[in-house]
């Protein structure tokens, strides 16, 4: 196993290539697999820089001999929202750079169809990547003794310490959000949290109760709703703020969507955000671009999280050691259009 990491990390690499030759991966893409749609000047560049390095496009052939399949698996419970498309477009990027092809597994975030399509992945794969799995951190840990090689990514409960994993800084993200809305002096701050028992729903909230804390606000119960993350429960959520005979100036809600739901349940009202409310979100999707007003939020790095979880599972498969199994990434608080300080009496 140690000969075949040394082998492998002597590789060039297609982003190496497209380094050297000055032009985009997709272009070294194209010439590799004969497409017409290149210049002949820009052709001969890349190919000179291939034969240079000692490029080989088919490593597939190696990588069997080695017992390797050259395919890596990615368990997602769903494809279309933005947040999973932002991982997934990290993760493939990451496995295109390395030459393996991508198998995606979309579970409806169900655990039985998990299970199976796990089963199904080990021995067919060299790893996989799982995307918030449903399956407990019991059930991951006997596919690590069977020899299955995987990552998880943002997991949905807290994991046993032999299970690699990859995940934002939600305590820090929260803390971010929660400390411009008191600057801008907020006081009455509600939450819109997610399902209880999730990871992240328990790190944001321990963030936003130590953010209130530290101002020397105790924490209202009234102003703590949980909700589905999706636009429709989180308008409801925001709705039932709302309506309380002292109702927040402010609401933090744990993800993207929740918090676009709350901007509707303002408008509902006829409240106008950010003058009579103001609404932060978590996630920085596409969608919190382009709601009006732009969504203030907790940007997680989705692409990189998908990245990281390929560059850990590479290392995995070559054998090599590793200070942490545990990569936990920085959010970082971008302040948009939806938040400004409170209406004075």
């Amino acid at each position: 196993m140690r000969g075949m990491a040394q082998g492998t990390s002597q590789r060039t690499t297609i982003r190496q290539i497209a380094d050297q030759a000055g032009v985009s991966i997709a272009t070294v893409s194209r010439v590799l697999n004969g497409r017409g749609d290149v210049s002949d000047e820009t052709r001969d560049n890349v190919t000179r820089v291939i034969r240079e390095n000692g490029y080989t496009a088919n490593r597939s052939a190696r990588g069997l001999s080695a017992g390797r399949t050259g395919f890596v698996g990615v368990v997602v419970p769903l494809v279309f929202p933005a947040y999973f498309s932002g991982i997934l477009d990290g993760a493939a990027e990451a496995l295109f750079e390395r030459d393996l092809q991508i198998v995606l597994s979309p579970t409806r975030q169900e655990h039985d169809r998990e299970v199976s399509v796990l089963d199904r992945l080990h021995g067919v794969t060299d790893g996989s990547l799982i995307i918030l799995p449903a399956e407990s951190s019991e059930e991951l840990e006997r596919h690590l003794d069977n020899g299955f090689r995987f990552v998880v990514v943002d997991p949905l409960m807290r994991l046993d310490e032999r299970i690699p994993s990859v995940s934002a800084a939600n305590i820090s993200g929260a803390d971010q959000a929660m400390r411009h809305l008191l600057d801008l002096g907020h006081r009455r701050i509600a939450q819109i949290a997610g399902p209880s028992g999730w990871l992240a729903t328990e790190d944001r909230r321990r963030g936003y109760r130590a953010a209130l804390a530290s101002a020397g606000i105790l924490p209202d119960p009234t102003l703590e709703v949980e909700s589905i993350p999706e636009i429709d429960p989180g308008r409801d959520a925001a709705a039932s703020l709302l309506a309380l005979p002292d109702p927040p100036t402010a609401i933090f809600a744990f993800n993207d969507d929740s918090a676009i739901g709350a901007i509707q349940a303002a408008r509902e009202r006829g409240l106008r955000v950010p003058e009579d409310l103001s609404v932060v979100g978590f996630d920085d999707v596409e969608h919190a671009t382009i709601v009006s007003p732009a969504l203030t939020t907790v940007r997680q790095p989705l692409a990189e999280m998908g990245r990281t979880a390929v560059s850990i599972l590479s290392r995995l498969l070559e054998g090599q050691s590793f200070e942490t199994l545990h990569v936990e990434l920085a959010t970082r608080l971008v302040v948009r259009d939806s938040t400004a300080p409170p209406k004075r009496a």
